[in-house]
């Protein structure tokens, strides 16, 4: 995307404006080899190269990333008391906008996606959309038939009744249980809600998969990469965007969606 060479270092988290402004003046940026004297000149910062004071930086102001999220974060922009996922992350991602799509519990694991491209995750969380999540959870208590059916059928709860899931049991035990739990939708606990209803506690919750994204073997707790093209595409094509169009610009404010409160639930359990 074109952006003037002052917004583009302030975007980037390099600097303020008024400082980038100086630093351009004082020829201390290059783009593409050639010193910049003008804070006013554009240039496209997916594909332009950008040194600031000699050191190249990496210009990109849209980025996708898949981070296995570990236990005890929360899945917030930022938090004055706790670590979020975005500690995680080199500060120049939370500069760009590339927030979280959707939330996971402080102590949920599994795969989180964090994009710059806020239609695209606003589409991926629309409930019309019905993006499937994988969720393996360890419950208590033996896990039977009636407990298939009743995910099945569609698990009334307090304030809605729960879009019908699929239930695979994977374990069955006395003390615990370990199931495999498909699901369309996702509102607030809802996964620990609707194994509640029917009579159990879930001990640990891990998301395997975000619609066509299955979380990376390589990567360990804790530990990001982005995605690669062939990702993002599946991702977009689950989102219903036309093949080849991108994002805006980021959207300003973007990180103010995700809540900063701890262990505010999530948009997928």
């Amino acid at each position: 995307m074109k952006m003037r060479v002052d917004r583009w270092l302030t975007t980037l988290g390099v600097c303020s404006r008024s400082e980038g402004k100086s630093l351009i003046r004082k020829g201390g940026v290059t783009v593409n080899g050639r010193t910049v004297r003008a804070p006013e000149e554009t240039a496209e910062t997916e594909t332009d190269r950008l040194t600031v004071g000699g050191k190249p930086v990496d210009g990109r102001c849209v980025r996708h990333v898949m981070l296995h999220k570990p236990g005890g974060l929360l899945t917030a922009a930022r938090d004055s008391k706790q670590p979020t996922v975005m500690d995680l992350l080199p500060p120049a991602y939370g500069s760009i906008g590339c927030m979280p799509v959707g939330r996971l519990d402080k102590d949920t694991t599994g795969i989180l996606i964090l994009t710059c491209d806020g239609e695209m995750s606003h589409r991926l969380l629309a409930p019309g959309r019905h993006v499937e999540k994988v969720y393996a959870a360890r419950v208590t208590g033996r896990l039977g038939e009636a407990e298939r059916q009743a995910f099945r059928e569609g698990i009334r709860l307090s304030d809605f009744t729960a879009m019908p899931a699929e239930l695979e049991i994977l374990e069955a035990g006395a003390e615990s249980s370990l199931a495999r739990v498909h699901i369309a939708e996702g509102k607030f606990h809802q996964i620990k809600r609707m194994f509640s209803a029917v009579g159990h506690e879930v001990t640990r919750l891990h998301r395997e998969r975000f619609g066509p994204l299955g979380l990376d073997p390589e990567l360990p707790e804790g530990a990001w990469r982005e995605l690669r093209p062939d990702e993002l595409a599946a991702l977009r094509a689950a989102a219903g965007m036309e093949e080849g169009g991108g994002p805006g610009e980021p959207e300003t404010g973007e990180a103010e969606r995700v809540p900063r409160e701890a262990d505010r639930g999530t948009d997928d359990e």
